[in-house]
């Protein structure tokens, strides 16, 4: 019999230093490129005002317009705070070793 099959519990596989280092690097990747969305979000924005006759109308562009850049820094924030805190636990991965954690 295996002891995979035997129904004891298995030992949990611990995450290493090289996971948290590849996804803080991928989280600040997607950070990157939602700054540089961004970034052309509000130049096409700026570049092409909503002028519409109607009052209702350029009101919801522009609630429009601001919801869609508002949602883009949101996401280039929470990628970098992501990665930001994914590098912290790399680095205290690296100088803590192999230790319990808590419970």
């Amino acid at each position: 019999m295996n002891s995979k099959n035997s129904g004891q519990p298995n030992e949990e596989r611990r995450k290493g230093p090289l996971s948290f280092v590849s996804g803080s690097l991928t989280s600040l990747l997607l950070a990157w490129l939602s700054l540089g969305l961004s970034k052309r979000m509000v130049l096409y924005f700026a570049a092409h005002p909503p002028n519409y006759s109607s009052p209702i109308a350029q009101s919801i562009a522009t609630a429009l317009k601001t919801l869609l850049i508002g949602m883009c820094f949101l996401a280039t924030f929470s990628f970098a705070f992501i990665g930001l805190g994914l590098f912290l636990v790399f680095l205290r991965s690296l100088f803590t070793g192999q230790e319990p954690d808590a419970a």
